[in-house]
């Protein structure tokens, strides 16, 4: 296979034809956010072709920069036109990581998504992948969406409807104010479920680069507390961005508090968003990963998901490809001993 740098409109043109949505990762649009995200930068969009008239397939790449090494990401990439067989796969990454090796010196490994298990493929390091997920399909009319949601989340979804003081809506556009409202619920968020945020002004840079195609939905609540203690009308209880890109809504970052838990504002969000985007033709939408054998760090997030879909679909997972292989190796070892010196760390300060 050969590899040519495209501009973005082949990129585009090519990638529509595969005849699956394009990921809002392989756009230009998604550009601008990477571009404000401290240690990363936009790097080449790649047409990899077997002798044809069309590419084989098309992917595009961000760099990023970890401590002392670097290494190109094409999240839910590459996008195929042709039949993604094992052999296409192998020869793709074959001709991706000679390429990037002669262009790019500095760069130690690959990350891209693949379908089939291959030698040269490795676990992620420092992060999470998934090859599970759960889509909900928002053609069929509403009555039918919410029938293939399992029986006990129809019956809380539809006592959450009933629930007047709980109002959802799409506030997109809104201020950094409001936005650190939301961030607050981020924090307890993930010190509940014990994972990792970033700073607040990554996630209000992503809302600011891409517009129209990320979309903030919040459900407040304007009751008293349980303690009869009058409160600002209109709190946020539970909050998504969601993005909306080539008729796919995705799920990216979101997070509820205590009270969200207690009034199953989760669920009457989700609702909210599923009604939302259907009414502007928006054809499904993806909860963005579950747990599995591979992702067992997601499984506390599963059992929720699956309450919207009776089965979860399979995608390709991210994989990390050396180009350079000794020094993939040694940083393999390097993190190793990082990660055992914490866990030694960790027992000595619990004892």
């Amino acid at each position: 296979m050969s590899v040519q740098q495209v501009t973005d409109e082949q990129f585009m043109t090519w990638a529509r034809q595969s005849g699956h949505p394009v990921p809002i990762e392989q756009a230009p649009e998604w550009d601008a956010f990477d571009s404000r995200v401290a240690g990363r930068a936009p790097w080449r969009r790649l047409a990899v072709s077997s002798g044809g008239d069309a590419p084989s397939a098309v992917i595009a790449f961000t760099a990023f920069t970890g401590r002392g090494f670097r290494f190109l990401w094409a999240k839910h990439g590459p996008i195929w036109l042709d039949p993604q067989t094992p052999e296409a796969e192998s020869a793709l990454r074959t001709a991706l990581s000679a390429y990037v090796a002669a262009e790019d010196p500095g760069i130690t490994f690959l990350r891209i998504h693949a379908k089939h298990p291959a030698p040269d493929l490795h676990e992620l390091l420092q992060t999470v992948t998934y090859d599970e997920t759960v889509v909900v399909d928002l053609t069929p009319p509403e009555e039918a969406i919410m029938a293939g949601f399992s029986k006990s989340a129809r019956k809380k979804v539809r006592r959450t409807l009933e629930d007047a003081a709980m109002v959802c809506s799409d506030e997109t556009g809104l201020s950094r104010a409001r936005f650190d409202e939301l961030y607050e619920i981020y924090r307890e968020t993930a010190d509940r479920v014990s994972f990792g945020i970033y700073d607040a002004d990554v996630y209000f840079s992503m809302l600011e680069s891409l517009g129209s195609a990320a979309r903030v939905f919040v459900a407040r609540r304007t009751d008293a507390g349980d303690d009869e203690t009058p409160r600002t009308p209109g709190r946020a209880v539970a909050w998504i961005i969601s993005t909306v890109f080539d008729g796919v809504g995705v799920d990216y970052f979101g997070g509820g508090n205590a009270e969200s838990l207690a009034t199953n504002a989760a669920l009457r969000l989700k609702w909210h968003i599923f009604t939302t985007l259907k009414a502007e033709g928006v054809t499904r939408y993806d909860l963005m990963g579950v747990g599995s054998a591979r992702a067992p760090q997601l499984m506390g997030v599963r059992q929720f998901k699956l309450q919207f879909a009776d089965a979860t679909t399979p995608v390709d997972g991210a994989w990390d490809v050396p180009v350079r292989g000794t020094r993939y190796a040694l940083l393999v070892r390097a993190l190793g001993l990082k990660h055992a010196l914490g866990g030694v760390l960790g027992r000595l300060r619990s004892r």
